[in-house]
């Protein structure tokens, strides 16, 4: 890849990331586009690292707080976990289907685009579902409702689903405000994107080359740089505006994508 193209693909990260618009399929869509492609599909899951550091940066102070809280305040061990369990199903349905995910899934535009298509219509459906919420309050969401959102964060491993929109949209069916939704998906994404990360660099660290390398760190600059603007502004967006403009933004992609793929084959 050019330099231009890494930092192109760095910004598309941290840019869609938190979004409810899979940034997998962007990273994905946009390297079929442009003709290239990563050794073993690693950067495209390593760069999460620099979403990763903007959320936690962002969120530094309130991390803070929990971790000072924790060994007094039983509403913040619930807390904290509720996110673990829900870290779990992603742990064993990760480690399980790894390879078929990069050697199948990544390797197929039409599962993307069909996977955007799809949760743009879920997305335009729940957003108009009038309710009552139960949790407006992230730190009150129960394990066992966490654990269920933690199963449907696991669809994500299907590229074009999105990891933030499968947690954000079961989050809201489960009685929490989109707000909430959202915030709790940024809590699950610190160890969900963390271990993927890992887990990944332990699988493919022998076939990086120096070039990967250098290629991940300026994607991981990019990333970070897009990823804390839209951590900062993302909560009031989906809190104003829901989940409506994401719904016709995967739609827009997803057709656009199935309507090249009709016309090329």
């Amino acid at each position: 890849m050019e330099t231009w193209q890494v930092v192109l693909l760095g910004l598309i990260e941290g840019l869609t990331e938190y979004l409810p618009v899979s940034s997998t399929a962007h990273l994905l869509l946009t390297e079929q586009v442009m003709g290239v492609t990563s050794s073993g599909r690693t950067f495209e899951v390593l760069i999460q690292l620099g979403a990763i550091l903007a959320l936690l940066t962002v969120y530094a102070g309130k991390l803070w707080h929990i971790a000072l809280d924790f060994p007094s305040n039983a509403r913040t061990r619930r807390f904290v976990f509720a996110v673990l369990i829900a870290f779990l199903p992603a742990v064993f349905i990760g480690v399980l289907a790894h390879k078929i995910i990069k050697e199948v899934l990544f390797e197929s535009p039409l599962i993307v685009c069909t996977a955007l298509v799809v949760g743009g219509i879920i997305l335009l459906v729940v957003d108009r579902i009038k309710y009552k919420p139960r949790y407006t309050d992230v730190m009150d969401i129960p394990p066992l409702t966490a654990l269920i959102i933690g199963f449907a964060q696991c669809l994500a491993m299907i590229p074009g689903v999105s990891r933030s929109g499968s947690t954000i949209v079961s989050a809201v069916l489960l009685g929490a405000d989109k707000r909430t939704a959202a915030e709790f998906s940024f809590f699950l994404a610190m160890p969900t994107m963390t271990g993927a990360f890992a887990y990944d660099l332990y699988k493919n660290w022998a076939i990086l080359t120096p070039d990967d390398v250098s290629h991940i760190v300026l994607g991981f600059i990019a990333a970070f740089i897009t990823g804390a603007i839209v951590v900062r502004y993302m909560l009031d967006f989906i809190s104003r505006r829901g989940l409506s403009f994401f719904g016709w933004w995967r739609l827009l992609v997803g057709g656009i994508g199935l309507g090249v793929i009709a016309v090329l084959h």
